[in-house]
């Protein structure tokens, strides 16, 4: 099992989606470095020799923001919208969707699971 900027990828894919597991690392990317690196993509990632491993990180290291790097920068973009103020970082203070989606229904990634509210009394309950 290869290991590229501390995350194991799966040696029993292709290179191209073994690649993908590298958080920040999409089906473009992944095309880019096989391409730049010389590498076929659709060789296993265990049929990886130590040198075209050590090109692979070479390259990700020099022109792409991957793994904690980016992880941090995107921890950094989010603390500095909540700093701020902005609707979108309210948004996100309050844990609830930020890009415009309903919160009528749905948005139950956002907001959890359903905490139920008791109803109103009908005016039939009241007599």
């Amino acid at each position: 099992m290869p290991r590229l900027l501390g995350v194991d990828i799966p040696s029993d894919r292709p290179t191209l989606i073994s690649l993908q597991y590298l958080y920040g690392v999409g089906p473009k990317v992944a095309r880019e470095l096989c391409h730049k690196a010389g590498i076929d993509p659709q060789v296993r990632a265990r049929e990886l020799g130590e040198d075209e491993v050590a090109r692979i990180a070479a390259l990700l290291d020099k022109d792409y923001t991957v793994e904690g790097q980016l992880r941090r920068q995107v921890a950094q973009n989010i603390s500095r919208l909540r700093d701020i103020g902005c609707y979108r970082g309210i948004r996100h203070r309050r844990g609830l969707p930020v890009r415009g989606q309903r919160t009528r229904t749905n948005a139950r990634t956002r907001k959890g699971p359903k905490k139920t509210v008791a109803g109103k009394k009908g005016v039939k309950d009241m007599k």
